[in-house]
């Protein structure tokens, strides 16, 4: 046994800690508000960071006048309520400083959390000076006090949120409860402002505190640096700026016994006589003279982990029972026999010790200043009437609470040898601080001991309270549960209370001195036990215990006590606390308001609802034709126009289902090398889909992006469908695309779309051929299918773009028949019983299906087209080392003599003609000089491209004159400004870079130092997109990638800290390279509105045209090379020209507004070909467009799977957020390997709780715009979902217009339907709403079995019988949940009070055996279930 007591050593850490956490409450009224108000939803953390305190005019005291030198400085912080006028919390002092120059450097970071979100919780920080005396000790000085306001009224914000500057006002904090300054508001007006003296401080959210709430109570200021047992160490020191949790482990605490002294029958005995005593003298007697007694009602232990600061969790409450000498917790072998008592005084074994019959689970962490905290509290009952005697039928009685003895045991401080042993510790009472700040009972005696000595020290005679139980490890063995236990023994007093009896006879069957295992239960307010009590409390007269006196004759044990099965509840001696206890007989089915609050939830292994997208990679829809010759036949009598080559010859027709051999050099050496893409969107095909008509959809249109052009999103086609030919509803034809006129008709011109892309020299960058040439090759087009009426998304496809590769021939063609794909998340079925209503549904998984909503034919080609020869060479041969930057020799600058006008102006018009050459083309290399004659020719080219008259030579002089007026210098601009803005000019280079969204650009400049002396020069850039590099790993791996043959240099640069760049050293007249790299991961989200666009005038195909994109906005940065003085000794001017990216896979995913999206999106199995050992991990990062999206991936175990993570901050309906993704599989992210575009649709979430087959109304709001719209609603399930008003409505500007939702589901299980309001005038989206469904199935009345037999193609017919319930006449419908399966006789029909209907089914045939279950409605006019038969039916 390892005994422990309560010496000085003991828990020194967690005392050391405990002392000084001690904590103000906040004012009762002000929490109150905050409750009321809903400000306290949730715990805000705060982090307070105080910089500097400047104070040179402090008041002198006359302590501090004399030895200033001796005087050390202190801030001390407070929360204050200025409504109140209350301080609360605890003071944080600052370490002792000195003030230097009038100022003290503080740089103290502050946490704490708090629910008191209202604008009259401030802080209040003073300065005090700290003066020595003559004992030693110091004497506190206040100098001054600020406060500063944390909140407004919105909550949500802070009203000091970032960098404050707060004055200081003469006085001490004590001057706030003033009576003047009770309702004021502002303080400035009324306090008196120290001159000069300000405190630099910034307050800010800190939501990284949230994770540690439970270590720390509520507004308590504390630094990071000070220790919070629970907390892992921060090398740093401050633990709290990114705080990590100690791992929590399970502990069992089991075999727990309470002896109190000299035993438990005299400690009651001597506690009661002092209750009642101390009754007698503060109150007055009943009439009859007599006393109230007060009884003992309830046995209890509070158990919780205190850290010093707090509990970390809600501390268990157990009920402890009296045991017999000799007995522990399980070890009583008597508790399962059961024996008839008549009288109380046949029992002659008394309870020594309070025991636990059950184990405990804990949850600790390794750290010493953790501990244990043990409180034991009685239950004791007092009549509150003015009754005499206690009576047995006396109901009027109140419980209270009081705390006895108390204590507190750190298992992991040294030495830690308690592990398989059993542990006693002495309890204590008394006023002395507890964790649990109650006020602990204290005879006489021990009052008078200050600390009593340890249990096991020599030549203790006196025995102390003690408490004993054993710990172990919960991972080492599974704790026995007491669950069968307690079963068996409420199943056996059932069994005897069911038993009858003769209530004259005063006889019950109950255990003998054995009570089960004792549960735990959540603590009670006293309101709870202060409630009337159901059941009369037994005197504590007799030497018997409560459960061992017989139950009054008119009295019995009610449903609820025969439930719970516990000690105080088996007999008459209880009040109504008896609900504390859970149910552990319908353990099951127990509420969560029922279970236990200090029991740690375990979590349990569950599929998660956001499933991960999975990208489609090279696993492409499938291509292959699946049409009938029919159906081949019909589409190819269309009359779709044909493509052809230059020779009017049709194109060479490529299978898609054969493998395409790619050759690069054929490409390179085809004479052919300008390239039309075509993309002809042919036909959809149509497939039946549940919720949805045959005839869905009936107009479409297209969105997608091809290379680096800009999205493409076509006009309205309509799906015609051919009367002429007949067709089987099993193998629908092809529907012809036909695009839609501005006024709703259909052209008449060729039928289907066609969409074009130029793809030539003019338009490819150099060296970018080969790019696209790979882009064909390995890459795949995304399409999105839409709805044109309901503008809903109907699913997407992809095309493989390989089979567009020429490979030497004039003209290439094939078509795809790719199956349009959309996802679909469905949760369980689940049953609507009785039980449900009144029970939180249960989270069930989501299974996401994949559905087939149609086949897209299309048809791609590829005509190859002639280029100039000389445009040939100049796009092809890329320069050698066009990646180097080398400065250009000075021809014509500033020659020296006057600055003269003339010579300003022509500076300003060859800047122009410049800027004017790099607007008109952008590829002109801008290092060519020209001269000065040519420059003014193009000045007066722009002024007649302004429409004025040709220029002569005294206009033109006229002209420069007005442009020199207009430029010349200012008087705050001197000639030296201008003079050193031309030499600048003369010593920078200027490079033009084509640059797109993710991918590094790499140059070298080639910095060379003119002078004699060497140099340390300064490399600056003013934009952080292009830096030098460093790294010589990375330098050496652009190099090679870019093929530069320049030297490589190690550790070149010299890197500081709070230097402006990195720094070089240079020999005199000697010339270095300078890495270079250019990468922007930023761009501009504009989008175009969502919904089709008109169809083009003139011709009947869309040209894609080359227009840049405004994605990435074009630039100039300048890199400056600065000389040991500081001034330039190079410049290099980069003028980034923006490109458009490729975009290689489009996700779209829908989200509720205003809400954080959270999803994976799984990546493909990525193996670097590069690489020739397989086992080596391809190095995978992410990055994002958006700044303010999360986008994150883990490194996981070689042939795992990999997800990308992301976080989109949520927007209000029908908002469509933007951005991009991009995947390096390089570990330099040189180039993005994936670029992704995500579209995150929020829409209006609407809940909506149903049964399948009946119909459920719910209701929205519709809200007007600016303007006036015609508007109408769509659905995305038509048959299930029905819209009032059902067609077009006018919506007036801020109008309000009710929607009415029928929805009439056939599935059951949690879905998700989509419902859009759109403006039919303009084809624009006004609201759309996302429908979340629980759908639970009916209740069964019958079931019945049938076998059809199968194939022959003839079905079977059936009759189901069905009765009236009703006296008068009713009309009912029959409905199905597989209408292809089942059809009825009749669907409506009428049928008179209490008589008979025999219901037709008719079931179709099938092809292949296996068997179904199909449900069938019968609904009233109203579309409600009056009765539900399940037929189950068997294809054999």
């Amino acid at each position: 046994m390892v005994r422990t007591g309560d010496t000085p050593s003991m828990a020194a850490g967690w005392r050391e800690v405990f002392e000084r956490s001690s904590v103000v409450p906040p004012a009762r009224h002000t929490a109150r508000l905050a409750l009321e108000t809903r400000l306290s939803t949730q715990q805000l953390g705060l982090q307070l960071g105080l910089s500097r305190l400047s104070a040179p005019h402090l008041p002198q005291s006359q302590e501090t006048s004399g030895g200033e030198q001796d005087v050390t400085y202190q801030l001390r912080v407070t929360l204050f309520d200025r409504n109140h006028q209350h301080f609360f919390g605890r003071t944080w002092k600052s370490p002792p400083q000195r003030m230097k120059n009038n100022k003290i450097s503080l740089n103290e970071v502050l946490y704490f959390h708090t629910s008191l979100r209202l604008p009259s919780t401030v802080v209040v920080v003073e300065l005090v000076s700290l003066s020595p005396r003559p004992d030693g000790s110091q004497q506190a000085m206040g100098r001054g006090f600020t406060v500063l306001e944390l909140f407004t009224n919105r909550p949500e914000a802070l009203a000091a949120d970032g960098d404050r500057r707060l004055n200081l006002h003469h006085g001490s904090p004590r001057s706030l409860l003033h009576p003047l300054l009770r309702d004021t508001v502002d303080y400035s007006s009324l306090l008196k402002t120290i001159d000069g003296a300000h405190l630099g401080c910034v307050i800010k959210n800190h939501p990284a505190l949230v994770s540690v709430m439970h270590l720390l109570p509520e507004n308590v200021l504390i630094s990071g640096s000070e220790n919070i047992p629970g907390l892992a160490a921060s090398p740093t020191g401050d633990a709290l700026l990114r705080p990590q949790l100690l791992k929590m482990l399970p502990f069992t605490l089991n075999r727990l016994t309470i002896s109190l002294q000299p035993s438990l029958e005299k400690f009651e005995s001597q506690l009661l006589q002092l209750i009642n005593a101390d009754c007698h003298n503060t109150k007055q007697p009943g009439p009859e003279g007599t006393l109230r007694a007060v009884v003992i009602q309830e046995r209890r232990l509070h158990v919780g982990v205190h850290n010093g600061w707090c509990f970390l969790e809600k501390p268990q409450v157990v009920v402890l029972e009296p045991l017999a000498s000799g007995t522990r917790g399980r070890s009583d072998s008597t508790s399962k026999q059961s024996t008839m008592v008549k009288d109380s005084s046949a029992i002659s074994t008394l309870p020594q010790t309070l025991g636990l019959r059950s184990s405990l689970e804990l949850r600790l962490t390794n750290h010493p200043a953790l501990a244990i905290v043990f409180q034991l509290e009685f239950v004791f009952s007092a009549p509150i009437g003015r009754e005499t005697m206690l009576s047995a039928t006396s109901t009027s009685r109140a419980a209270f609470l009081q705390c006895l003895r108390w204590g507190i045991w750190c298992p992991f401080q040294e030495p830690a040898d308690w592990k398989g042993e059993e542990i006693q510790l002495v309890l204590q009472g008394g006023a002395k601080p507890n964790p649990h700040g109650v006020m602990v009972y204290s005879t006489e005696m021990s009052a008078k001991t200050p600390s009593p000595a340890p249990l096991s020290a020599p030549g203790s005679a006196q025995a102390k309270d003690s408490i004993t139980f054993r710990l172990s490890s919960s991972l080492e063995r599974k704790a026995p549960s007491p669950k069968a236990s307690l079963r068996t023994k409420q199943e056996d007093v059932s069994r005897h209370r069911r038993s009858p009896s003769s209530p004259s006879q005063g006889q019950r069957y109950i255990p003998q001195a054995s009570p089960p295992g004792s549960p735990q239960g959540p603590g009670l307010s006293l309101s709870q036990l202060a409630a009337t009590s159901r059941y009369p409390t037994i005197s504590h007269s007799s030497s018997a215990l409560p459960w061992q006196q017989s139950f009054p004759s008119l009295l019995h044990p009610s449903l609820l006590a025969s439930a719970h099965q516990l000690s105080h509840v088996a007999c008459s001696g209880v009040s109504n606390i008896a609900h504390l206890e859970m149910d552990l007989q319908r353990e099951r089915d127990a509420s969560p308001s029922a279970q236990d609050e200090g029991d740690q939830l375990q979590e349990l292994p569950f599929t998660p609802v956001h499933a991960p997208v999975i990208t489609l990679g090279m696993n492409v829809p499938s291509s292959c034709s699946v049409s009938s010759r029919s159906s081949l036949a019909h589409l190819y009598s269309a009359g779709f126009p044909d493509i052809v080559d230059c020779a009017e010859q049709a194109a060479e027709v490529l299978d898609p289902t054969e493998p395409v051999p790619f050759d690069p050099q054929r490409e390179n050496t085809d004479p052919l090398q300008g390239n039309l893409l075509v993309f002809q969107f042919l036909a959809f095909t149509r497939i039946p889909v549940p919720g949805v008509g045959p005839d869905w959809p009936e107009n479409i249109y297209f969105t997608f992006q091809f290379y680096r052009f800009p999205p493409v999103t076509s006009q309205q086609l309509k799906l015609l469908t051919s009367d002429k030919v007949q067709q089987k509803a099993s193998v629908p034809l092809p529907c012809v695309l036909a695009s839609i006129n501005k006024d709703g008709t259909v052209d008449s011109g060729s039928p289907g779309l066609q969409v074009q892309f130029r793809v030539d020299e003019g338009f490819l960058k150099p060296g970018e051929k080969r790019w696209f040439l790979r882009y064909l090759a390995l890459h795949t087009m995304h399409i999105d299918i839409w709805d044109s009426d309901s503008l809903l998304l109907i699913g997407s496809t992809a095309v493989e773009l390989k089979y567009m590769l020429r490979q030497g021939k004039s003209a290439v063609q094939a078509l795809h028949e790719v199956e349009v794909l959309t996802t679909d998340y469905v949760g369980e079925d689940t049953l609507l019983t009785s039980a449900d209503v009144c029970r939180r549904p249960a989270l069930s998984p989501m299974a996401v299906h994949t559905i087939i909503r149609g086949r897209l034919h299309i048809r791609t080609g590829n005509i190859g087209c002639p280029v100039d020869p000389r445009r040939r060479r100049a796009a092809d041969m890329m320069a050698s080392h066009s990646h180097i930057i080398t400065p250009r020799e000075v021809i014509g600058g500033f020659k020296g003599g006057s600055l003269s006008s003339r010579n300003i102006l022509q500076l300003n018009a060859r800047n122009a003609a410049q800027a004017h050459r790099l607007e008109m083309d952008g590829e002109r290399d801008l290092n060519q000089p020209d001269g000065g004659r040519r420059k003014l020719n193009c000045m007066a080219a722009v002024h007649r491209r302004e429409g004025k008259e040709e220029v002569t030579g005294r206009t033109k002089e006229a002209r420069l004159a007005r442009v020199l007026h207009q430029i010349k210098p200012s008087e705050e601009h001197s000639k030296a400004e201008v003079i050193a803005n031309m030499l600048s000019q003369a010593i920078t280079t200027q490079h033009l870079l084509y640059a797109s969204l993710g991918s590094a650009e790499y140059m070298e400049f080639v910095l060379k130092n003119p002078f004699n002396v060497p140099q340390t020069v300064t490399i600056h850039s003013d934009d952080p997109e292009l830096s030098a590099i460093t790294n010589t790993e990375e330098w050496a791996y652009f190099k090679a990638l870019t093929k530069t043959p320049t030297p490589l240099e190690e550790n070149m640069f010299h890197l500081e800290e709070d230097a402006p760049g990195p720094r070089v050293y240079l020999r005199p007249k000697e010339s270095i390279h300078i890495p270079l790299k250019y990468q922007s991961f930023l761009c501009d989200h504009i989008m175009a509105l969502q919904g089709p666009s008109f169809p083009p005038s003139g011709k009947g195909s869309q040209v894609a045209k080359r227009n840049l994109s405004n994605i990435v906005a074009a630039k100039t940065i300048k890199v400056t090379f600065k000389a040991e003085d500081g001034k330039p000794m190079a410049i290099c001017q980069v003028n980034v020209e923006p490109t458009p990216h490729v975009v290689d896979q489009t996700f779209r995913l829908y989200h509720p507004e205003l809400c954080f999206l959270k999803k994976a999106i799984r990546l493909p199995p990525w193996n670097d070909p590069t690489v020739g050992d397989s086992d080596v991990r391809t190095h995978i990062s992410v990055r994002c467009s958006d700044p303010n999206i999360i986008c994150q991936t883990r490194m996981l175990a070689q042939g795992e799977p990999q997800d990308v993570y992301l976080k989109v901050p949520g927007s209000p309906s029908p908002h469509i957020k933007m951005f991009f993704v991009m995947v390096f599989t390089d570990k330099w992210m040189a180039a993005p390997s994936q670029i992704w575009q995500v579209y995150v649709h929020f829409l209006e979430r609407v809940d909506v709780s149903c049964v399948t087959g009946q119909r459920s109304c719910q209701s929205l709001v519709l809200k007007g715009k600016q303007a006036v719209r015609k508007v109408k609603c769509f659905s995305s399930h038509p048959q299930e979902i029905e819209v009032d008003p059902e067609g077009v409505f006018v919506l007036p500007p801020a109008a309000v217009q009710e929607l009415q939702l029928k929805v009439q589901p056939w599935r059951a299980g949690s879905r998700f339907l989509y419902m859009s309001a759109v403006d039919v005038e303009n084809r624009r989206l006004v609201t759309a709403w996302l429908l979340c469904l629980n759908v639970h199935r009916p209740v069964l009345s019958k079931a019945f079995e049938v076998c059809v037999p199968v194939g022959g193609g003839r079905g079977s017919s059936r009759k189901i019988t069905y009765t009236n319930p009703y006296t008068s006449s009713r009309s009912f419908l029959l409905r199905s949940d597989h209408p292809d399966l089942l059809q009825f006789k009749e669907e409506k029909f009428q049928i008179s009070g209490g008589e008979s209907y025999t219901i037709g089914l008719r079931f179709a045939p099938s092809q292949s055996p296996g068997s179904v279950e199909i449900l069938v409605y019968v609904n009233n006019l109203e579309e409600k279930t009056e009765e539900t038969f399940c037929v189950k039916v068997n294809y054999s």
